[in-house]
């Protein structure tokens, strides 16, 4: 079995506008966007996991693997996954199907997704079905590497969301920026 990296090169070649990243997340983003979970936290939902780095981070913080649930697109990166993690729960699937595989009422959904290099209908079909499956109070966890918040207000708004900005991880290539998208009301 090739190495994270290898595999990560490999995809990155056949398909560089889905896989939209020079390197895999490094440990110290992965850690930032994992920070706020737990062994309580409940169901996560991860988007575009990869090679699982942020898939460790998730676990390393005490989430069970049970509740865990995965949408992987790139077929070759959700058969790894599947290995990787054979408690979890892996969808070789996009992320705008969540709403319609699971059920609401997930406490948090992390996402690697490079959200600032998709078209704005795309965009808003993932953070729509982030808000339709999130707990009231609970958090769209999202990384980006550019200098803006990979959402405009007009979407957040829309969808009734908040937004908190996080950390900033120098440690990674690029550096990014970590975001929370936090569903408001009821």
């Amino acid at each position: 079995m090739p190495s994270d990296t290898a595999l990560f090169l490999r995809r990155l070649v056949r398909n560089p506008r889905q896989v939209a990243a020079i390197a895999p997340s490094s440990q110290f983003l992965a850690r930032a966007m994992a920070a706020s979970l737990g062994p309580k936290t409940g169901r996560v939902v991860e988007y575009g996991p990869g090679t699982g780095a942020l898939t460790r981070a998730i676990l390393a913080q005490g989430v069970p693997p049970e509740n865990l649930t995965l949408f992987e697109l790139d077929p070759a990166f959700a058969a790894r996954l599947r290995i990787q993690f054979p408690k979890v729960t892996v969808h070789h699937a996009p992320a705008d199907a969540a709403s319609h595989m699971i059920d609401a009422g997930v406490d948090a959904v992390v996402s690697g997704l490079p959200l600032l290099s998709m078209p704005a209908p795309v965009v808003a079909a993932i953070i729509g079905a982030s808000a339709r499956i999130l707990k009231s109070g609970a958090a769209h966890i999202q990384f980006t590497y550019g200098p803006k918040a990979p959402l405009p207000p007009e979407i957040l708004d829309a969808l009734g969301l908040t937004l908190e900005r996080g950390p900033a991880v120098w440690l990674n290539l690029p550096p990014a920026r970590v975001y929370m998208f936090r569903k408001t009301g009821v």
